[in-house]
């Protein structure tokens, strides 16, 4: 189970980072460009999810929060910068892999104390 856990967020987050940074660079990703809001949104939905995700490949608690910690900050930002959420389920989808990090960090974390002897 431990394993299954693990590798099916490992595979999750590289497509997950793949398909962030098709749609960063397929449009010609210009930081120039952006308004300070667009900005600040940036840091934690792509850039947060990305470097969260990575993390979590030889730390997984710490980057399952990280990504998980930068949807929540994203959609804080964005309800407090424009009275709203953003509406859809895209985001939450693409932090999955970072939910299942977290859970396979709390799975492993509960079993290290139960040895057979």
């Amino acid at each position: 189970m431990n394993t299954t856990l693990r590798w099916s967020a490992r595979i999750l987050s590289i497509f997950v980072v793949g398909i962030l940074l098709v749609f960063a660079f397929g449009e010609g990703l210009n930081l120039s460009h952006f308004t300070a809001r667009e900005l600040l949104l940036f840091v934690f939905f792509p850039l947060g999810f990305c470097v969260g995700m990575v993390v979590a490949w030889w730390r997984e608690g710490l980057g399952g929060g990280i990504t998980v910690g930068s949807l929540a900050a994203f959609y804080l930002v964005d309800r407090l910068l424009s009275s709203s959420f953003p509406r859809g389920w895209a985001f939450v989808a693409l932090a999955v892999p970072g939910f299942l990090f977290l859970l396979y960090r709390l799975w492993t974390g509960m079993t290290k104390g139960t040895k057979k002897t």
